[in-house]
């Protein structure tokens, strides 16, 4: 017997709808709907087209010609709507990247409430993105919204309200926000009050896997809202000794662990502690992804698809000039080429000759990243680590694979691609009682999909020690 269900999978550069089917331990996956996301410019803000994005996922719904038993929305973190009575949304929802809410964003909300306490209470990465700092400038620029507002809702948790009328915020998402405590799994009431974050505002928090309601006669689950959520679930790994990727415009590198890792080593490598399906702990380091090499071509133009993009980095030569991703410089968008050239010639490297030169500057970077980022892991849990899975759209870029076995000396194990939408499908299934664990899930990503095997190459020791020196 097959049983159908319904991913809505919402990225920063596009969304899609696909249709998975689950036989006989397998599951298969079908694209039905492709769509293009991205920030709009309002009077000087960057917001997001959320009408147009729940239409386009209602286009993709009516594509559907089978039976689906369920749906499931998920989404980036951080961002969030406001909701008032039956409005769709009180004020159109800013996006991560305006500058005008996230300049200065430290130096308004650490006189109120020390980075230290923020930390023991939530164990989250600090980024100026992070939802605790955008509702903050909402607080001091836009007191009249939470005047008005009746609640708000993380932006995956907002598409399954508006699917199914229940206004609940999956566990997963709001484990982004820097204002819930895993440890006491609930949001950090001493963070709302001393951010002036009213809490009657805050949605109530739900595990993954609850069914919220129905559209159609559809069942709405929420899943893992976080796309990241969704994407380590389908992880297709087994036994001890690995970590993931998730790879796409962010790198998420990080292991799966069982109780959050909040301590002042962590703190100081900026690490986050995630929750995933079960209440998992998603231990991991959020760093700059391939948005690098987005931005580049988009600045050259579009000329170039990224397969291409990788034979003119391929025939570049190894190892010329490097950058540090996380320099905050990169995380900006606009003039993307302009920022690495200013940046090797502030470290005395060769500027990039041509896009190739450039492409392989960016890919050997990031490489280089995850080494670091994975050496930091095994220093903090004493726990060794000799496999990386790459799930997400990143793991189709074949260079930067072999580039990541070469710099970190440890097997590269890529795919499934669509990792998160898979995550996404299976959870309904635990939800619905089709699979029965987290372990089930796994085992029917093994049986479904081919995954590809790269081994180190090379010396990268003196690469690494260049790399150090431009990220200390």
């Amino acid at each position: 017997m097959s049983r159908h269900y319904i991913a809505c999978d919402l990225g920063a550069e596009s969304g899609r709808v696909m249709l998975g089917t689950l036989t006989d331990g397998k599951v298969s996956l079908k694209e039905i709907h492709r769509f293009p996301n991205g920030a709009i410019n309002v009077n000087g803000g960057l917001r997001w087209d959320v009408l147009r994005l729940f239409d386009e996922l209602k286009t993709g719904i009516r594509k559907v010609d089978v039976k689906a038993e369920s749906l499931s929305c998920d989404s980036w973190g951080v961002d969030y709507v406001w909701l008032k009575g039956n409005e769709p949304f009180l004020t159109a929802p800013y996006q991560y990247r305006d500058l005008t809410r996230n300049d200065g964003a430290f130096d308004r909300a650490f006189p109120l409430v020390a980075a230290d306490e923020i930390f023991a209470e939530t164990g989250i990465q600090f980024m100026t993105i992070n939802t605790a700092y955008q509702l903050h400038w909402d607080a001091v620029n836009r007191p009249w919204v939470f005047k008005a507002a009746d609640r708000f809702l993380p932006i995956g948790d907002y598409f399954n309200f508006l699917f199914s009328g229940v206004a609940k915020s999956e566990v997963s998402l709001a484990s982004t926000t820097q204002l819930y405590n895993p440890k006491k799994k609930k949001w950090s009431r001493p963070l709302l009050k001393k951010l002036g974050l009213p809490a009657k505002l805050f949605p109530d928090i739900v595990p993954s896997g609850t069914v919220l309601g129905a559209y159609n006669d559809i069942k709405v689950i929420a899943t893992c809202s976080h796309d990241t959520g969704g994407a380590v679930a389908a992880v297709p790994a087994a036994g001890k000794g690995w970590a993931y990727l998730s790879s796409g415009t962010w790198s998420l590198v990080g292991i799966e662990a069982k109780k959050p890792i909040i301590n002042e080593q962590s703190r100081q490598f900026n690490f986050t502690n995630e929750i995933g399906f079960g209440h998992s702990i998603r231990f991991l380091k959020n760093i700059i992804g391939l948005w690098i090499l987005q931005e580049c071509r988009r600045a050259w133009g579009g000329k170039y698809d990224y397969a291409e993009l990788a034979k003119l980095a391929e025939a570049a030569a190894p190892l010329r000039s490097l950058i540090n991703p996380n320099d905050e410089r990169f995380g900006q968008p606009d003039n993307m080429p302009d920022k690495i050239a200013a940046f090797c010639r502030e470290t005395g490297q060769p500027v990039p000759a041509n896009e190739g030169a450039y492409v392989r500057c960016i890919l050997e970077s990031l490489a280089l990243l995850y080494r670091k980022t994975l050496d930091q892991i095994e220093q903090m849990t004493g726990k060794s680590i000799k496999t990386l899975h790459i799930v997400g759209g990143g793991s189709q870029n074949t260079l930067l694979n072999q580039l990541s076995a070469n710099a970190t000396g440890r097997t590269v194990v890529t795919g499934p691609v669509e990792a998160t939408a898979i995550g996404n499908i299976l959870i309904q299934a635990i939800a619905l009682g089709h699979l029965k664990d987290l372990d089930e899930l796994r085992q029917v990503v093994r049986n479904s999909f081919a995954v590809q095997t790269y081994k180190p190459q090379g010396d990268w020791q003196s690469a690494s020690e260049r790399f150090q020196k431009l990220t200390q």
